[in-house]
């Protein structure tokens, strides 16, 4: 099992650092505890990722992810994880996540973070995933809960039970998206206790 970070993420409020801000960031200097980056936005190098290296000069850096589809049936894309795994070299990040989807089926991409139903099966297959992740890596992954436009009906367990399975079985982290958690309630009519 992967051991959690040695560094984390400050307590306190960090921001969703979109390119259009980088400059006035570095400009400025904000007092900001910490921000969060997309990934793959920094995986050809070049500017993109000088820009993040000057970034993290100042502060902690957040990687997340959208792309793995840690929930998805086809194998995980190496050449993703070998991405990211260079990221990682480079910015040393105070956490990595990424969502808790699938996006992908018989070799096609689907641009978007899918839900999956909560069963043994897809409990176990996500876990092995998120321990092949990890082990690449050599750190811990945060896993994000998702939000979603249904639920499955044939659905063994809660969100909130997978995702405490998940901890338990792989030693991940759990990234906790309140707005999600929102959205989740609204569309399928509960609320809160529905994640429990």
């Amino acid at each position: 099992m992967v051991q959690p970070a040695t560094h984390s993420l400050p307590c306190c409020a960090g921001i969703g650092l979109r390119a259009p801000h980088y400059r006035e960031v570095l400009d400025r200097l904000p007092k900001l505890g910490w921000v969060e980056v997309h990934s793959e936005n920094f995986f050809g190098g070049g500017a993109p990722l000088h820009t993040l290296l000057k970034v993290r000069e100042h502060y902690p850096v957040s990687l997340h992810g959208v792309g793995m589809g840690l929930a998805s049936a086809t194998p995980l894309d190496q050449a993703h994880l070998s991405a990211l795994c260079r990221l990682c070299d480079a910015v040393q990040p105070a956490a990595v996540s990424e969502h808790l989807c699938w996006n992908s089926v018989a070799g096609l991409v689907i641009n978007d973070l899918l839900p999956f139903p909560y069963t043994r099966e897809a409990l176990s297959h996500v876990a092995t995933r998120i321990e092949q992740v990890q082990e690449k890596l050599g750190r811990q992954l945060l896993v994000e809960n998702l939000s979603s436009y249904l639920s499955f009906s044939h659905s063994e367990m809660t969100e909130g039970e997978l995702l405490s399975e998940l901890v338990g079985l792989t030693g991940c982290g759990i990234l906790f998206d309140v707005e999600n958690l929102y959205v989740n309630t609204r569309n399928r009519g509960r609320g809160c206790r529905g994640i429990q």
